[in-house]
């Protein structure tokens, strides 16, 4: 487990992350509110020091207007990309 908390960051997609890893705030913020997940296990199983879990919490909770923004940029690429991936029958030629 890391010795040092780390910082939250926004080096990989524009969106905050704990440095040094791709596991963004949101995603800590999923696993723990939305899936009822214990900050614990969190760190535990994604090799992260139990600060780390708790800052991007905090910071999830401290910049809600930039947290909405990062989501409705998330939903829009979910979105462009179902576009893209719409699968087509083939044509019978």
């Amino acid at each position: 487990m890391p010795q040092q908390s780390a910082r939250i960051v926004r080096e990989v997609h524009d969106e905050p992350h704990i440095e040094g890893s791709r596991i963004t705030v949101r995603w800590i913020y999923a696993r723990v509110h939305e899936r009822g997940l214990r900050p614990e296990t969190v760190a535990e199983r994604h090799n992260l020091n139990l600060a780390d879990v708790y800052h991007a919490l905090a910071y999830y909770h401290d910049h809600p207007g930039e947290m909405e923004k990062v989501e409705r940029q998330r939903e829009k690429a979910l979105e462009e990309a179902a576009e893209r991936t719409t699968l087509t029958p083939p044509s019978e030629e």
